[in-house]
């Protein structure tokens, strides 16, 4: 699709961005790129800008929507219940290899509506089983790894439903680029600058050893969220076990750490839609007793919810604690994007499922039985929601009773 020349000429700067700042990418490193089919124009870009800062190798992971559409439809529910063993050869391939993995998305809220919910899952537990040894690498930092955006004709017109279709993919693309920071004169001193912000923040909620944290909320929420004695806080850059920075998300303005996976109680109301497997879920609340989710109710896609929270015996328990200013660029552009990356970055939220390694300290090299010990969660999920308000309120207590304001009426105290 032809792009204006304002939009056009900002592709290479934004494709430098995910490479130097998010990935930061080594001489002689493997790229893996999975992305949308549609995307294949700014792939090459990225692809050529790869190359010039040191590839050894790019590898491409395509995908399309349409036809991952057509598979659940037509195919039998016994396809869905192993991955084949080339799929999980392909990840693990490179993984060995400390490959650098870059995954492009667009959103599709709707994708999966009126799929057999069956299917759905047996593929992410067939998935979760082959690919352990990969996700639990990501997971841990083990290699670099980004989450990154590009556009779609599908996003473009759920955003901008009144505008004709190539007027709204624009308009997206100038979303994305300003969400990443990278429509300015100097998108990488921009990063640098922004990354500096985010380690204060985490290295301050690091120092403070807090053993709590009270969420409240006009809405009703009321929850209190234990933290464990070793947890510390991560957002922006992130170090590998081979100490090499990076980014693992673009757009990013959170910081975040694992809770004690047993000391979460409480009700907690959500702020934004959810959109898990191209099934939409809103409007919903959930009840935690000793960090189990004892009751959950939405008003669009409960039972969807529902399916997510039994899908292991983690996936009822909490993974991620993240804060996000309620006035972040995000939010403030007052758009709902329909995908996890850009709307979890408009709000604080919580994660149902697996916890990061990195949230403790140490933690990259302890085993599962460690981590567990410790309070972090084990599920072979990991489903942000978010919790966010302009009146939400959270307060830090640390081991000796004191309490510190972390957040008021949605930002920072």
């Amino acid at each position: 699709m032809h792009l204006d020349s304002s939009v056009s000429s900002l592709l290479p700067g934004y494709a430098r961005v995910l490479l130097k700042k998010g990935l930061n990418l080594q001489q002689g490193q493997i790229l893996v790129i999975a992305a949308p089919v549609e995307a294949h124009d700014f792939v090459t870009i990225l692809t050529r800008e790869a190359y010039e800062a040191g590839a050894r190798q790019v590898v491409m992971n395509w995908r399309s929507d349409a036809s991952a559409r057509l598979r659940y439809e037509y195919e039998d529910l016994s396809e869905f219940t192993t991955m084949p063993d080339w799929r999980r050869d392909f990840s693990l391939c490179y993984y060995r290899q400390n490959a650098a993995f870059l995954s492009l998305i667009s959103a599709n809220p709707y994708l999966m509506k009126g799929i057999d919910m069956q299917k759905l899952v047996a593929w992410q537990k067939a998935s979760n089983k082959a690919l352990k040894e990969y996700i639990d690498g990501m997971m841990a930092s083990r290699t670099t790894w980004l989450v990154a955006a590009v556009p779609s004709l599908v996003w473009a017109h759920i955003l901008y439903p009144d505008q004709p279709e190539e007027t709204a993919y624009e308009m997206l693309w100038k979303q994305i680029l300003q969400s990443s920071r990278a429509d300015g004169e100097n998108p990488l001193a921009d990063w640098d600058a922004h990354l500096l912000e985010l380690k204060k923040r985490r290295d301050w909620m690091t120092s403070q050893h807090f053993t709590s944290l009270h969420y409240t909320s006009g809405q009703g929420t009321d929850l209190t969220i234990g933290l464990s004695e070793k947890h510390i806080w991560q957002g922006g850059a992130e170090e590998t076990t081979s100490h090499i920075l990076f980014n693992a998300n673009i757009p990013t303005e959170e910081i975040y750490t694992a809770p004690d996976a047993s000391r979460v109680n409480g009700i907690v109301y959500s702020t934004r839609p959810l959109i898990y497997n191209g099934n939409l879920i809103d409007n919903f609340h959930i009840t935690f007793k000793d960090g189990h989710a004892i009751e959950s109710k939405a008003e669009t896609g409960d039972d969807v919810l529902k399916q997510i929270l039994s899908m292991d015996e983690g996936a009822s328990r909490l993974g991620e604690v993240a804060l996000i200013p309620y006035h972040s660029p995000i939010s403030l552009s007052h758009i709902l994007f329909y995908e996890t990356l850009f709307d979890e970055n408009a709000s604080c939220h919580l994660a149902f499922g697996k916890a990061y390694p990195t949230c403790l300290s140490g933690g990259s090299g302890m085993d599962d039985q460690e981590l567990r010990a410790h309070g972090l969660n084990d599920s072979m999920i990991h489903v942000d929601f978010m919790v966010g308000s302009d009146d939400l309120s959270i307060m830090g207590t640390k081991a000796d009773g004191t309490t510190v304001p972390v957040f008021i009426n949605g930002d920072w105290a």
